[in-house]
């Protein structure tokens, strides 16, 4: 992710600067319990997996998920072709639950995704689609974002929300 949370496109680690720890918590946890990191076609997540269980106790994770919410956000230029507004009636169902600013909702465990990365937004609802995120029966959240992901028609819904999303400011 490097040092200031910006993230590596080249091996799949997503700008994590600013993300809230409520969130980076419960992601670190589900990679440490298996729920994340597992299926053999989430190159990304096995990667990952290892790191959080370097986390030995609940104190370092805390720790960590601290320091994460810290760093400032840092946002990048769209990196992936789409029409942001034909994504924007798409995002109409997205809003529900990460809000229409896409600042996310800690009540109902929807992260930010407003200033995250497209090739990133973009890898995890191929992902969603494909079953290799939101099948585990422990995922309670990636199970009910699965069918969101599964809504977008193809590739163009993809980077067409995508794009939308790449508009809003938290």
């Amino acid at each position: 992710h490097n040092s200031d949370g910006s993230g590596n496109p080249a091996i799949g680690a997503p700008n994590i600067a600013g993300m809230r720890q409520w969130y980076v918590q419960e992601q670190i946890e589900k990679f440490r319990a298996g729920v994340r990191g597992t299926h053999f076609n989430d190159v990304e997540g096995m990667r990952m997996r290892p790191m959080a269980l370097s986390l030995t106790s609940e104190d370092d994770v805390k720790a960590v998920a601290h320091y994460v919410e810290t760093l400032p956000a840092v946002r990048h230029a769209s990196s992936l072709p789409g029409d942001p507004k034909a994504g924007e009636a798409l995002y109409a169902t997205c809003g529900a639950c990460h809000g229409d600013t896409g600042a996310g909702n800690q009540d109902l465990e929807a992260p930010r995704i407003a200033g995250v990365d497209d090739w990133y937004l973009a890898t995890e609802l191929r992902k969603f689609r494909s079953g290799v995120r939101g099948t585990n029966p422990k995922d309670r959240e990636g199970r009910l974002m699965r069918p969101m992901a599964r809504g977008l028609a193809d590739e163009d819904a993809i980077r067409n929300v995508v794009a939308y999303v790449g508009t809003l400011k938290p």
